[in-house]
């Protein structure tokens, strides 16, 4: 028996040292900087970072530095405030000790309407100029001559489509002399922030939403249409603001003051006491604050919080406020919910491969005291792991990344890293790749002496796998869990662990479900070979994902150098001359195929435009910002599928559900209008669009209909619940 199983735990101890690549290289995927520069070109934009100190460089004076973003036609970046959509260009700023930065003196912005969105952003050529404060304890380092100015920079410039970028910037500012090569940008720049208005001004709520009060705006301002832009996000709704040509209602009082009522967002997550606001006409910006009076209404947890969901037993509900503003008994129920979302997550596709392999970890003989401690180690690695996943996601929130529950099946790299793994562990099980091989006896003996270690990496591997999965009820967990304190949201992740792990804890512990389990005989060692193929079978999808982001050539480059590893691994198994002679040569040719072949698998392909207007087989077109609510203006009700090719489920919904031509046919009976947002790639606007349904994967899948909350269904879709929700328009 020892025998046998040497090949099961071998290939735990390979899983192991695969999910540590695994989570380095999906670390490295999403932190990588650009080159080192004071510039960075992009297709869409240029980048630079410039600096001007008329006075020089030294111990109490201030250098002001910024980002020179100069945009392509017809694409922009964001504002502190983006509106509707967007993210605001965030700045991290590496400087000498003695040297601080303050925050960005943002230029007035302009409002860009797409659809019906409304934005607050830039196009052009913009400067975000930044005041760098020298302090009287500044030193230079003996012998230099320049102080080193580093910049990590990351924004969002959109188009119809929207593209995250960043870059690394340096800048040598010379110690002696004074740098004003970029005075006039630096002039411009101040020329277009706003000034303070000395005026009265006032915040008031009320029951038509939010009116400003100002007094004291200039006299050549009065009975015109001002532009107004709110400092803090998601407090109105940005398409009925002030503005020249649209948005709310403007007065103009007999004093001279003027004021405006705008409608608060149902999206608001925070309810300030102070609000600043710019208010804008032309070319002339003043910027002040007020206090704010009256009683904010209470926080909604989404789109149509305020009312019932339609045809609630058909849907999830939409993700609950923080946990400061529910009971102590919503949070129970959520973690009953992510128990029961673990649990089912043992039944999702992706999932099974895993449970063949632990099922013959339970097959191993022994005294049911070793099983309870197998059961437990196991129980520990799965709900570790889903502890490191949820605070790995915690700390990308916290950095401002607009990730969600299998992000890491958009990067390449960590698609590879996976195919790698099962590689490896289908050969494993064939038999091919024994750890005696490789290494020496002892050390292959001493895994045998330890069973609880390769029970807890088993638990790891289990998650690793189960990741990019989401189950019934998982989906608004994990939404939830995303909104609150990193306390409770690791309680979320927690209870999932424990779902997950819980049957097989209970096949541990309970003779009765241990007996349903078949007796050890030679049968396994059939079995083991046998599960080779589910394992390979997942290489394929793999193969079919990484096809959707670095194209044909990536797939197929990775395809051949899974080849070459396993003509690497047959060639370890042979003796005498040929193994040496023949394992070199296939080592070698690896090796020329990684230079060679490895830059297609990270290339990623360039996304086909999304315009909103092609229409797919059945009807389908993309998904855009903003066009569901065009669709809703027009009186039109909206099914949004937010689906990715490297989600199981999704595909499994795709083809039973939203193919058949009976469901169609309801579509196309009551005008429904279909949108597929597809995920398979990074996209912030997707990702931001599942934050506000509180969710923070796929599948997701949403009915729209004018004057009644969206309808957010099971991750699992049944016909009948969609043609339901269908006959109720």
């Amino acid at each position: 028996m020892n025998r046998l199983f040497s090949p099961f735990e071998s290939r735990l101890r390979l899983a192991a040292l695969c999910l540590a690549m695994l989570c380095g290289s999906a670390l490295a995927q999403f932190s990588k900087p650009s080159a080192s520069a004071s510039v960075v070109q992009t297709e869409q934009v240029r980048a630079e970072l410039m600096a001007f100190a008329p006075d020089g460089v030294g111990a109490g004076k201030t250098v002001w530095v910024g980002l020179q973003i100069a945009h392509q036609p017809h694409w922009h970046t964001y504002w502190k405030n983006a509106g509707d959509s967007g993210l605001p260009t965030r700045l991290d700023w590496s400087l000498p000790a003695g040297v601080s930065a303050g925050e960005i003196a943002w230029p007035t912005p302009q409002k860009i309407n797409i659809g019906s969105l409304s934005n607050f952003g830039y196009d052009g050529t913009v400067l975000l100029p930044v005041p760098l404060t020298i302090g009287k304890s500044f030193a230079p380092a003996p012998g230099a001559d320049n102080l080193e100015v580093k910049l990590a920079a990351s924004w969002l410039v959109c188009k119809q489509e929207c593209v995250p970028q960043d870059g690394s910037f340096v800048l040598q500012l010379p110690l002696r002399g004074s740098t004003a090569l970029h005075g006039a940008a630096f002039e411009q720049a101040q020329a277009a922030q706003p000034l303070p208005l000395t005026g009265k001004s006032a915040a008031q709520l009320g029951q038509q939403g939010l009116t400003l009060t100002v007094q004291g705006l200039p006299a050549a301002w009065r009975g015109k249409s001002i532009s107004a832009f709110i400092e803090t996000p998601e407090i109105v709704e940005t398409a009925r603001s002030p503005s020249p040509t649209d948005g709310a209602p403007q007065s103009w009082q007999a004093d001279g003051s003027w004021s405006s009522t705008m409608a608060l967002s149902s999206l608001r997550s925070e309810s300030p006491k102070q609000l600043g606001f710019v208010l804008a006409l032309d070319g002339i910006s003043l910027r002040t604050e007020a206090p704010v009076t009256g009683n904010w209404p209470t926080l909604n947890s989404g789109p149509g919080a305020s009312e019932p969901l339609a045809n609630n037993a058909l849907s999830n509900p939409v993700a609950p406020a923080p946990l400061a503003d529910q009971s102590l008994g919503a949070f129970a129920l959520a973690l009953a919910a992510a128990l029961l979302g673990g649990l089912i997550l043992n039944l999702m596709p992706c999932v099974f491969p895993v449970l063949a392999i632990k099922v013959l970890a339970f097959t191993k003989p022994g005294e049911r005291h070793s099983h309870r401690a197998l059961g437990l180690a196991y129980t520990a690695g799965v709900v570790l792991s889903f502890l490191a996943l949820g605070g790995l996601m915690l700390g990308l929130r916290a950095a401002g990344e607009q990730l969600g529950w299998g992000f890491q099946l958009q990067s390449p790299a960590v698609i590879a890293v996976l195919a790698l793994l099962f590689t490896l562990i289908g050969l494993n099980l064939m038999g091919q790749l024994e750890v005696g091989n490789l290494l020496p006896g002892n050390l292959a003996a001493m895994q045998l002496r330890h069973p609880l270690g390769d029970a807890f990496l088993s638990g790891v591997l289990a998650v690793a796998i189960a990741s990019p999965c989401t189950a019934p009820f998982m989906g608004a967990s994990l939404g939830y869990a995303i909104a609150l304190p990193a306390a409770q949201a690791l309680g979320i992740f927690a209870a999932l662990g424990l779902g997950l792990a819980l049957p097989y804890l209970a096949a541990s512990w309970v003779p009765a479900v241990g007996k349903l389990l078949p007796r050890p005989g030679a049968w396994m060692d059939t079995l083991r070979r046998f599960m080779a193929f589910p394992m390979w079978a997942t290489v394929v999808w793999l193969l079919w994902v990484l096809g959707h982001l670095s194209g044909v050539d990536g797939a197929a480059s990775l395809l051949a150098l899974l080849l070459c590893l396993a003509l690497l691994v047959w060639c370890l198994n042979l003796r005498g001359r040929s193994r040496s002679i023949l394992a070199t040569l296939s080592l070698a040719a690896g090796l020329l195929l990684a230079v060679g072949l490895g830059p297609n698998i990270f290339k990623l392909e360039d996304a086909p435009a999304a315009t909103g207007s092609a229409t797919g087989a059945g009807g389908w077109q993309p998904w855009v910002p903003g066009r569901v609510d065009a669709e809703l203006a027009a009186g039109k009700p909206v099914f949004v599928d937010f689906t990715a090719a490297w989600c199981i489920t999704c595909q499994y919904n795709k083809k039973n559900t939203l193919a058949k031509a009976e469901v169609l046919a309801d579509f196309a009976a009551k005008n429904v209008t279909l949108l597929r947002a597809d995920w398979t790639r990074r996209d912030p606007a997707i990702s931001q669009a599942l934050s506000a349904l509180g969710r923070s994967g796929v599948p997701v899948y949403v009915l729209y209909q004018n004057g009644h909350a969206p309808v957010v269904f099971s991750e699992i879709l049944g016909a009948d619940a969609l043609q339901g929700a269908l006959a109720g328009l």
